[in-house]
């Protein structure tokens, strides 16, 4: 985050806090309420604590250090959103469209393709920022930019994923070339290939939760048009770890979207019955 304020782009703004005693100054710089992450191994919302006061900031403390941690303001914002950049050892760089995510207890649940109307202004400033990012950092292979944006439309980096990502999953269906086959691209130093949607989409991850009742009917999902799954081949699943995710492609992203969560909903229904 140093290094991306040095550089110009938005963050959100943040503190280091280096002891227990830091903890009234960022706050009084910060405000109520403030979140406290852990600046290393943090995702999913794990390594993280939101406080609404120093008492809490102190017991935040105490299950998070002793290690320095990041204080960082608390952010009413209007999306999650995130963009995809490639970019090569030659300079060349691919940008994918801005997906839209929705998070359920900190966990990606659902993200959308391409971006409202609403949030378009959003979409092409993070597509900027994220070839800033990229040609800044001499990136070589690919990154996910993660945002927030406020209620303003303003777009503050949330975090970095040097890797593919979650979010970009849906490209293996929707994109002319998929995050998987970019990555390889890139660190190859091969021609990136092209990032245009072929058709609206949408992903819905899956939880190891749906599993509780038994194995779920992914048959009935694989009876729907348009509709993909994809499953991690983890052996066991446990509640709130991700074991695969579906695909949907639609004329709409909020069509897709719709039609992913109900191809999730009915992949753990007990009763015998399709949507």
């Amino acid at each position: 985050k140093e290094t991306l304020r040095t550089l110009g782009f938005p963050v959100t703004p943040f503190l280091e806090v280096q002891n227990e005693n830091a903890l009234p100054a960022a706050a009084e710089t910060l405000g109520w309420p403030l979140v406290l992450k852990t600046a290393k191994w943090g995702y999913d919302g794990k390594g993280q604590r939101k406080a609404q006061s120093l008492v809490e900031a102190r017991d935040a403390w105490k299950r998070l250090g002793p290690e320095s941690v990041i204080a960082e303001k608390w952010i009413t914002y209007q999306a999650e959103v995130s963009v995809l950049v490639a970019r090569n050892p030659d300079g060349q760089v691919a940008i994918y469209p801005m997906f839209t995510n929705t998070h359920v207890h900190h966990i990606l649940d659902l993200t959308t393709c391409p971006a409202s109307r609403r949030l378009q202004q959003a979409a092409d400033s993070a597509q900027e920022i994220a070839r800033g990012v990229a040609q800044s950092l001499r990136l070589e292979g690919i990154l996910c930019v993660e945002f927030f944006v406020d209620a303003d439309g303003q777009l503050m980096i949330n975090e970095l994923a040097p890797r593919p990502h979650n979010s970009g999953h849906l490209t293996i269906e929707a994109a002319q070339t998929s995050q998987f086959e970019q990555q390889v691209r890139a660190i190859c130093n091969l021609p990136l290939g092209a990032t245009a949607l072929i058709q609206p989409a949408a992903m819905v991850n899956l939880l190891g939760d749906i599993w509780g009742d038994g194995a779920p009917h992914f048959d009935r999902v694989l009876a729907f048009p348009n509709t993909h799954l994809h499953l991690s081949g983890k052996r066991e699943s446990r509640r709130g770890r991700k074991m695969g995710h579906i695909t949907v492609l639609a004329e709409s992203p909020e069509l897709a979207g719709e039609r992913a969560l109900q191809a999730r909903e009915i992949s753990a229904a007990r009763e015998n019955h399709l949507f």
